[in-house]
């Protein structure tokens, strides 16, 4: 992925294809967190390639987003293993994680409203004049202009103030912003909610460019539409843990909607098994 600065410069489940650990950017296996007397995560599994897209869906309290904020760093499992590009890793905080090049989008986007578009992606990087201590806005805002255009992102102007963009910019503002680091995972959670029909395109356009870069992408969404329209497979969790993995093309929304309510997994939960369809 190429940053403004370079821009401007120039356990297997039967029936599943499933690809060898070397092909992993990302895996989790066995992850547990409990707060309190509060289960959020049961053992749950996750494996992602690099280039594609991983869709993350079940009910609320499904522990999707204890899922994620454990791969991401903000909180630590009780129990479990975390292999980054085949490597061991125990993030400590979101910092470490991001170091090996895991950046995550949340539902508040994180982006500073009073501020422009190019200085949120310049944010603790800025651009100064000539090693001096005064910001260079022009040249970070034509940098930035150059980069979401790279994105197919071409109607937010670098020094528009955040504030003033609609829901689907400022949600493409800060997937672009965490772009901007070269992520090896991009995990967006509900990128697409609250956002109008066009909007949506939008950002689900800026998720294809991002996997065609090599990018692996964890997608937690409620919009079941989404998920055909972007992923390559799909990890139901229910109560904690994961209960189905499929391939998108292989599945239908049925399918999807019976996992998401515990489906047969109501009947293997206490084996530990796992659902797979293919």
């Amino acid at each position: 992925m190429v940053t403004p600065e370079e821009h401007e410069d120039g356990g297997s489940v039967p029936g599943l294809d499933t690809p060898e650990p070397d092909d992993f950017v990302l895996q989790a296996s066995d992850l547990t967190k409990s707060f309190g007397s509060v289960a959020a995560l049961r053992g749950a599994t996750l494996e992602l390639r690099a280039g594609e897209v991983l869709g993350v869906v079940g009910d609320n309290g499904a522990g999707k987003s204890t899922l994620i904020k454990t791969l991401s760093g903000v909180v630590a499992p009780d129990r479990g293993t975390i292999f980054f590009a085949g490597e061991l890793v125990h993030f400590s905080s979101p910092r470490a994680a991001r170091s090996l090049g895991i950046e995550t989008v949340y539902q508040d986007l994180a982006l500073c409203e009073h501020l422009t578009v190019a200085r949120n992606l310049y944010l603790g990087r800025e651009l100064t004049r000539h090693g001096l201590p005064w910001l260079d806005d022009r040249r970070m805002a034509r940098s930035a202009e150059q980069f979401l255009e790279r994105l197919g992102i071409v109607a937010v102007p670098g020094d528009a103030v955040v504030r003033n963009l609609s829901g689907g910019q400022r949600q493409a503002v800060a997937v672009a912003k965490a772009v901007a680091f070269s992520p090896r995972v991009l995990i967006l959670d509900e990128p697409t909610a609250a956002l109008g029909v066009r909007e949506v395109e939008q950002v689900l356009d800026l998720v294809r460019r991002v996997r065609a870069d090599g990018v692996g992408v964890i997608l937690i969404t409620h919009r079941m539409q989404d998920l055909f329209e972007v992923c390559d497979r799909l990890l139901i969790m229910y109560e904690g843990t994961d209960i189905a993995r499929l391939t998108t093309k292989n599945t239908t929304l049925e399918e999807i909607v019976y996992y998401i309510d515990g489906g047969s997994g109501r009947e293997h939960q206490r084996a530990g098994s796992i659902t797979s369809a293919s």
